[in-house]
């Protein structure tokens, strides 16, 4: 089984969401892992019984925020080799001095706008962009033409999207050009490609929330700190 003991110290640390295991093999260079009580060395092994300390003088602190980003701004690599250079979420985060550590979590395409979080902390990367976890994330979306009265049934339903059927998702018809749904999984481009096989076309896609994370009444380029209850709540869906 894949989690079976004995085990890695770095898989350990990752499995006990202590650190990621990149980050785990640098604590257990810098002498700071013990395993009952002696300093354990990269691979070193851990038994289910084990007693497992860090011991860091100066342990990381973790910073999150709720970010609004505006439209043409990139979350992936820019393409520097444009006409025209992209918009890299990286500088955005650079002038607004959150730290050269932060990093956004996972993507929103060019051309969509609203909330992405950001955050220094590795270990919650892969828990929140895992599809086996379904995550809610919520988005408001405004097409140019009039919403098919089947709409609202075919995507909640799940749309065949170049072969793959999309997961049962939620959808809220507010008017005839505007709906909002809520989705558990992230395929590139899914409400876009969703609405496209639908024939609706696409005006404007904001994500307003992320499990309980909302844009709320954040600007265009605007961030506020997530604390207290809502990042105690936030954190323990995703590393549950």
């Amino acid at each position: 089984m894949e989690n079976t003991y004995p085990m890695r110290i770095n898989k350990y640390l990752s499995l006990k969401k202590l650190a990621t295991r990149r980050s785990a093999d640098v604590l257990v260079t810098e002498k700071k892992v013990f395993i009952n009580g002696k300093l354990a060395v990269l691979g070193s092994k851990v038994a289910e019984s084990d007693k497992v300390e860090i011991r860091d003088k100066n342990p990381k602190q973790y910073k999150y925020y709720a970010y609004n980003k505006p439209v043409d701004v990139v979350t992936h690599s820019a393409n520097k080799k444009l006409e025209v250079e992209e918009q890299d979420i990286k500088d955005k985060i650079q002038k607004l001095k959150l730290g050269d550590d932060v990093f956004p979590l996972g993507r929103l395409d060019k051309n969509s706008h609203g909330l992405i979080i950001l955050t220094n902390d590795g270990r919650i990367t892969e828990n929140l962009l895992s599809p086996d976890k379904a995550h809610e994330k919520e988005y408001t979306v405004k097409t140019s033409n009039k919403l098919r009265s089947s709409f609202k049934e075919k995507m909640e339903r799940g749309v065949d999207i170049e072969g793959y059927i999309t997961k049962p998702c939620k959808v809220q018809i507010i008017n005839d050009f505007t709906f909002k749904i809520i989705l558990t999984e992230g395929k590139k481009h899914q409400i876009r490609r969703m609405c496209s096989a639908l024939f609706q076309e696409i005006a404007e896609l904001k994500r307003t929330r992320v499990i309980n994370i909302k844009l709320g009444n954040l600007k265009s380029n605007q961030f506020r700190e997530i604390q207290g209850k809502e990042l105690e709540d936030f954190l323990k869906q995703v590393l549950k």
